[in-house]
C-alpha cells in the first residue's frame, strides 16, 4: 500500500510551525512538522511522499541547502520555500536549485494551500507542460527590451535598489517595471513570475 502523502512542515520557529500545522489540519490534509531541516533529513526521506513547506533561513542547514542536498540524493519532494522579503534572492536561487515555488511573508493562507493542493494533485512522473513552457517564452517575446533587463536581474535575485544602479534608472522606476512585468507576464504573484522565466529559459538583455 502507497504510503500517504504528507505536507512536511519544516520551521525553526515554533509559533509559525504550529500556525502552518493548524493551517493544513483545518483542511484535511495531512501534515508533520519539523523543527530543522537536518532533523527532517534524519527521517526516511527515500520514502517520503507528497511535498515541503520551508523557511528559507534556518540555522544548521537553510531552505536553499535542503534543496541542494535533496535533488543531490535523488529525492522527488517537491519544495515551497517560505521567504522574508529581505531573503527573496535566496528564495529565487532555490528555485533555480529545484524548488517548486515560493512565497513572501506574509503570505495569503489560500495562495499556500492553492499551491499545496496543486502539487499533490499532481501525477508522479508527470513532466512539466510544454504549453505552459510556451505560453511563457511567448510572453517573454512581447516584453521591451528594457523589461527583459529588469526581469533579467530580477530572476538573478537581485533587489531592486541593485537593478536601478545597473540600468542607470531610479528605484522607483524599476517598481514600475516590476508591476508592468507582472501584469505582462499574467503573474499573479513574484514567484509565479519568476517560474515562468525560469521555465521559458534564457533571457536575452
Amino acid at each position: 500500500m502507497p504510503a500517504e502523502p504528507l505536507v512536511h512542515v519544516i520551521d525553526d520557529d515554533d509559533a509559525m510551525r504550529d500556525s502552518l500545522e493548524f493551517l493544513f489540519q483545518t483542511v484535511d490534509l495531512p501534515v508533520r512538522t519539523y523543527d530543522s531541516a537536518v532533523g527532517f533529513l534524519q527521517t526516511n526521506v527515500a520514502g517520503a511522499v507528497g511535498c515541503i513547506v520551508t523557511d528559507v533561513r534556518m540555522p544548521e542547514m537553510s531552505g536553499l541547502d535542503l534543496v541542494r542536498e535533496l535533488t543531490r540524493r535523488g529525492a522527488g519532494l517537491p519544495v515551497i520555500i517560505i521567504t522574508g522579503h529581505g531573503d527573496v534572492p535566496l528564495a529565487v536561487e532555490a528555485m533555480k536549485a529545484g524548488a517548486r515555488d515560493f512565497l513572501e511573508k506574509p503570505f495569503d493562507d489560500e495562495r499556500l494551500l492553492a499551491v499545496v493542493r496543486a502539487i499533490l494533485e499532481q501525477r508522479e512522473g508527470e513532466e512539466p507542460v510544454r504549453e505552459e513552457q510556451a505560453a511563457a517564452r511567448a510572453r517573454i517575446a512581447r516584453l521591451s527590451q528594457r523589461e527583459r533587463q529588469v526581469l533579467k536581474r530580477l530572476v538573478d535575485g537581485q533587489l531592486n535598489k541593485t537593478i536601478a544602479w545597473e540600468l542607470g534608472i531610479s528605484a522607483r522606476t524599476v517598481e514600475v517595471y516590476r508591476a508592468k512585468l507582472m501584469t505582462k507576464m499574467q503573474a499573479t504573484a513574484f514567484a509565479d513570475l519568476v517560474r515562468m522565466a525560469l521555465l521559458a529559459g534564457a533571457i536575452e538583455d
